[in-house]
């Protein structure tokens, strides 16, 4: 199957997923799968076969789509990837968005080009790149304006690649499928992102950018009740992912840990019901950590925070 085809199926079925999806209610957790999250093929971090489905991935990560409104276009939760701070230095955390569902991969491309990051602590460093999504038989294409095929002035060249990652994870997270990524100009010559020119047979992930740990529910500024399930991917020391609540002034209210389903050689999923009943009304902060037995010696923990809020 060639990357127009996979990339008009992916597009065509979404839409078709709405009538299905009418009578089921309102659900806020994100649905899409992601193959560069929560694999269970043995490798690097998040690897796994193109195209197979993976039973045990990030359990909020089902597709669906559903209208926003009963007048309002269809949308789809879609992965994005966003550049934040690990004591290894930038990676690449996942964020899920709502899109329209008629051209999702443009819609999310658009997001990272406007830096439009839910939460604070991401941003983008494609930000002000012109992105839209094209094919050929071989690979995936995104156009990018002719600025673009230069690095820019204080952009490093680690920055560079991330940027570049950014595009492949988020592309090949919506398409559910690792095709390559390639980079051309508007009338379709091949070009270089930020001085990065593409290998033979394009742009694949490179997992050693994802961060240890990634908090999918709660969402940033949800309200997800007094007892809830916090759930995301990590690789950590043993498995452990140990969680804590803080309060406005960042003191802890709340603390546990869980056992991910695995550890060592990729991202797994993890996920922790949280009984918050016994906290006030406000604004919280839920913190997911990587276990850091050496007392902070490697920098510390990798850690991801979402606010959220009880009412």
């Amino acid at each position: 199957m060639t990357a127009r085809t996979r990339l008009a199926m992916a597009l065509a079925v979404l839409p078709v997923a709405v009538a299905g999806l009418g009578g089921c209610g309102n659900d806020d957790e994100p649905r899409a799968n992601d193959p560069n999250h929560g694999s269970t093929h043995s490798g690097k971090p998040g690897h796994r076969p193109t195209s197979q489905p993976d039973p045990t991935a990030d359990p909020s990560t089902d597709p669906t789509v559903e209208p926003t409104d009963s007048t309002g276009p269809a949308t789809v939760a879609v992965p994005l990837y966003f550049v934040g701070a690990t004591p290894q230095g930038p990676r690449l955390f996942r964020e899920f968005q709502q899109v329209e569902a008629d051209n999702p991969v443009d819609e999310a491309l658009a997001v990272l080009a406007g830096d439009a990051a839910d939460d604070p602590d991401y941003s983008s460093l494609l930000a002000g790149t012109t992105l839209k999504a094209g094919t050929t038989d071989e690979d995936l294409t995104v156009q990018v304006s002719a600025d673009a095929a230069s690095r820019p002035s204080g952009l490093s060249a680690k920055d560079a690649k991330l940027a570049v990652q950014q595009v492949v994870f988020t592309v090949q997270g919506i398409l559910q499928d690792r095709v390559p990524i390639s980079f051309v100009t508007p009338d379709g010559a091949s070009t270089p992102l930020f001085g990065l020119s593409a290998p033979e047979g394009g742009f694949t992930p490179d997992e050693e950018v994802l961060a240890l740990v990634n908090v999918t529910q709660p969402q940033q500024n949800s309200q997800p009740g007094d007892s809830f399930v916090a759930s995301g991917v990590a690789n950590s020391f043993e498995a452990t992912v140990p969680w804590e609540i803080l309060d406005q002034d960042g003191k802890k209210v709340l603390d546990g840990f869980t056992t991910a389903e695995g550890w060592g050689d990729h991202l797994y999923p993890w996920q922790a019901q949280v009984d918050a009943s016994s906290l006030a009304p406000g604004t919280y902060t839920f913190v997911a950590k990587t276990d850091d037995p050496s007392g902070g010696e490697g920098g510390g923990p990798t850690e991801d925070t979402k606010t959220f809020t009880l009412s």
